[in-house]
C-alpha cells in the first residue's frame, strides 16, 4: 500500500515514447505514450 501519494508520484520512472524510444518531457503519471516527434497531430 502506498503510503505517502507524494513519494509514489516523484517515484515514477520517465516515460518514453512507444514509437521511439525517446524519452518524454513531460509529467510522468500524464496519460500520453508517444513523443512530440511521433504524433499524428500536425497544428494545435
Amino acid at each position: 500500500m502506498v503510503k505517502n501519494i507524494v513519494d509514489f508520484f516523484k517515484n515514477l520512472p520517465a516515460k518514453q515514447c512507444a514509437k521511439c524510444g525517446s524519452y518524454i518531457e513531460e509529467q510522468h503519471e500524464c496519460y500520453g505514450h508517444v513523443c512530440d516527434e511521433c504524433t499524428d497531430i500536425q497544428d494545435l
